[in-house]
């Protein structure tokens, strides 16, 4: 493997290809699609070589991809996964890490790291991904892009790789806001386009980003409330972010060892640094921690509607940090990874549509600024979001 295989998106060796209608609402845009999707006639590693091998090639194409495909848009390729999804940074050992190109000493970010690197060099025009923990949104913070986690369940993930199901949803990228909303129209069920408002900051968020973080996203603040009126500060996370996290956390282990523990014990595959430490955490998590991530989930689940269910919506940082450099330390990587799915399990827990605008930059590293509202409002926030976009001045 070349060092422009191992730097790039996309899945190294010859492009999936797929065939496209000459016509269409996409036609003229060009996509990618995580290797976790199925793509008839062409193998789906899923990020890990040992289950590429003990996995037959897909004989059809999963039903998001092919949504695309007959809505026009081209098909350029598979892009790279961190290892079972299972990773927050974009590290993957076996295909090659993808370069960040609006920051290429730090990390693209994970699990869609390919799909972001191959959006943000502008060799395509979208590319879909999945969000279980934030797997969309932080490779569009760190990469400069917009990305999208749409409510749960709402994108058909048949044909595509699980990890933790209560979690998982379809996801994408592109490069302009007016593209991101372009693929959510064909992608996204009818409905869920009344007026949003009014705009909530949650303190909890704020406070958990980088002071820098937060300065910089001010403008963006100020964008939105100039659509949707002064925003009100709320606490969503009484109990704290910490909490929050933790709960998030033991429901993603159980759900991922009872999807994947299986084949990981029949297969034995090998895993790149961190995926089998969080896999063996996993293995062995006590049934009572999960069970009270559940519980707690409901109760968090029905707050948030309450907060969200007229149209509100909040607005916080997609991250409290930028992207981590290239060279940082395990522990570093392992504290980022917690502040940041401390504020990515708001909407993972609560089933939540999140958009994330690429709103400023801090040491030159892209920052991105969250709108999110609640489930199946995802058509209105798209469109909320490009309008930010235009208020500030970013490409659209």
């Amino acid at each position: 493997m070349t060092d422009a295989d191992r730097k790039s998106g996309f899945m190294p060796g010859p492009r999936a290809e797929a065939t496209h209608a000459a016509e269409g609402p996409l036609a003229g845009l060009s996509f990618a699609a995580k290797d976790l999707y199925d793509v008839a006639g062409y193998p789906t590693t899923y990020g890990n070589p040992d289950w590429g091998r003990t996995h037959p090639v897909p004989p059809s194409t999963s039903p998001a991809v092919l949504a695309l495909l007959e809505a026009g848009a081209r098909f350029a390729g598979k892009t790279k996964t961190v290892e079972l999804a299972f990773g927050l940074t974009g590290e993957n050992i076996w295909y090659g890490t993808p370069v960040n190109p609006a920051a290429p000493d730090r990390f693209p970010g994970g699990s869609s790291c390919g799909s972001a690197s191959v959006v943000a060099s502008g060799e395509v025009d979208f590319a879909l991904g999945s969000d279980t923990g934030g797997s969309v949104r932080i490779p569009a913070s760190y990469c400069g892009i917009y990305g999208i986690r749409p409510s749960w369940a709402a994108v058909s993930l048949v044909g595509a790789r699980g990890l933790a199901p209560s979690y998982d949803t379809a996801g994408w990228f592109a490069s302009r806001a007016s593209v991101l909303r372009r693929a959510g129209e064909v992608l996204l069920p009818a409905g869920g386009d009344a007026p949003l408002g009014p705009l909530l900051r949650v303190g909890e968020a704020w406070m958990n980003a980088q002071p820098a973080i937060a300065a910089a996203l001010k403008p963006g603040l100020e964008a939105a409330e100039s659509l949707l009126g002064p925003s009100l500060q709320i606490f969503a996370v009484p109990e704290t972010l910490d909490v929050l996290y933790e709960h998030f956390r033991c429901v993603q282990a159980e759900e991922a060892w009872a999807t994947l523990g299986d084949w990981i014990a029949a297969t034995g595959p090998k895993f790149g640094p961190g995926v089998g430490e969080r896999f063996a955490m996993a293995r062995d998590l006590p049934t009572e921690k999960a069970a009270a991530g559940r519980a707690f989930r409901r109760v968090f689940r029905q707050r948030l509607l309450g907060l969200l269910g007229s149209g509100a919506v909040f607005v916080y940082p997609t991250s409290p940090v930028v992207a981590p450099k290239l060279d940082a330390s395990p522990a570093e990587q392992q504290s980022v990874r917690e502040a940041t799915l401390s504020v990515t399990s708001i909407a993972g827990m609560g089933g939540l549509c999140e958009v994330s605008i690429p709103a400023a930059k801090v040491d030159g590293a892209p920052v991105g600024l969250s709108l999110v509202a609640a489930p199946g409002r995802d058509r209105a926030l798209l469109a909320l979001a490009e309008r930010v976009a235009e208020r500030l001045e970013l490409p659209v």
